[in-house]
């Protein structure tokens, strides 16, 4: 039997819960599935910077947008593994490697098996994120030993011309639908804050949840205003409606680790210990993200403060869903 299939206004009906209660259910939901008080740490690398074609209105590494961002070619396999040994000295337990491509080459392909062979060498998860994939990139990679592709929606389908004009969200689907089909584990999530409603927050949390299975790895990212991108003097998101959004996410999502992701470096630790709260259970450790600033230098003393710990290495992962489960927490009405 299928999964029930979430509806907008179920999903809307958790967004309006008195803020309390929906902490509650999401952090009773967190207990049932994980140590509440264990956070995945993965480090992320930009293997190849900038001259990107798309025109993603958030993001630096778009060739169309003056940041100032110095563009590099494909790094060099030896230097992604010295990059991957002292983020597991560091204590990550998966490490990304990001590309700015619309989508790689064959050839581009060839150098991340690479990678990813080396990377899993060294004891680590790997995870990429290259853009769009064939069918046939998505065996490759599977085959290497990739574990985690990342591919993410963004922002709800309705909305999504207003960010992005260069693929559409059927491709990004596509994209996804390769990774799940490959074998590999999905990491899928999107960017609030970018000037969207409520509505779209929901748009984008029902996309991602009512997939055959839910991605494993839900990256909730805060949009990073960087000058000269379109979205630069984008009004900022209350804080407490970001909160919301983890905890939605947990409850929809309640065997996925949910990432605090991009944005950390201008969020409070108050704001950072709500959302530990409402479920995310995964950040990205080190300075940097792709291009950003990242707090990695301050979350040893949060951690300290909270309580919380990393996740072992040698934590197993958690099943998906079964297909015929309702997320726990689930308005019924």
């Amino acid at each position: 039997m299928n999964r029930p299939q979430l509806t907008r206004a179920r999903v809307a009906a958790l967004f309006e819960l008195p803020f309390n209660d929906l902490l509650f259910q999401a952090a009773t939901v967190h207990r049932q599935h994980f140590d509440p008080n264990a956070v995945q740490l993965s480090q992320l690398l930009s293997i190849k910077t900038g001259a990107c074609p798309e025109d993603c209105s958030y993001c630096p590494q778009s060739a169309r947008f003056k940041t100032g961002l110095k563009r590099e070619r494909l790094m060099p396999v030896e230097k992604v593994l010295e990059a991957a040994k002292a983020a597991r000295d560091g204590g990550a337990t998966r490490y990304c490697m990001g590309a700015a491509w619309r989508s790689p080459r064959d050839k581009d392909v060839e150098q991340l098996i690479k990678m990813v062979e080396g990377v899993r060498a060294l004891g680590l998860e790997t995870c990429v994120t290259a853009g769009m994939l064939s069918d046939n990139q998505a065996q490759q990679l599977s085959e290497a030993g990739l574990d985690y592709y990342n591919h993410n929606l963004d922002t709800a389908p309705e909305n999504y011309g207003n960010i992005i004009t260069t693929r559409t969200y059927a491709d990004r689907l596509n994209t996804l639908r390769a990774v799940r089909e490959s074998g590999m584990k999905v990491c899928s999530g999107g960017i609030v804050g970018m000037g969207e409603e409520r509505k779209h927050r929901v748009g984008l949390l029902v996309e991602l949840a009512n997939m055959p299975v839910p991605p494993e790895s839900v990256p909730i990212n805060m949009l990073v205003k960087v000058p000269g991108t379109p979205l630069a003097d984008t009004p900022d998101l209350d804080p407490i409606e970001f909160v919301r959004t983890v905890a939605v996410a947990r409850i929809l999502m309640p065997t996925s680790h949910v990432r605090l992701s991009a944005g950390r470096e201008q969020m409070t630790d108050e704001l950072q210990a709500l959302c530990f709260f409402a479920g995310a259970n995964s950040i990205f450790c080190g300075e940097k993200l792709l291009t950003t600033d990242n707090p990695g230098n301050r979350d040893a003393a949060l951690f300290e403060k909270l309580g919380l710990h990393p996740e072992p290495r040698s934590c197993p992962a958690h099943p998906a869903p079964a297909a015929d489960s309702t997320p726990p927490g689930s308005p019924t009405a």
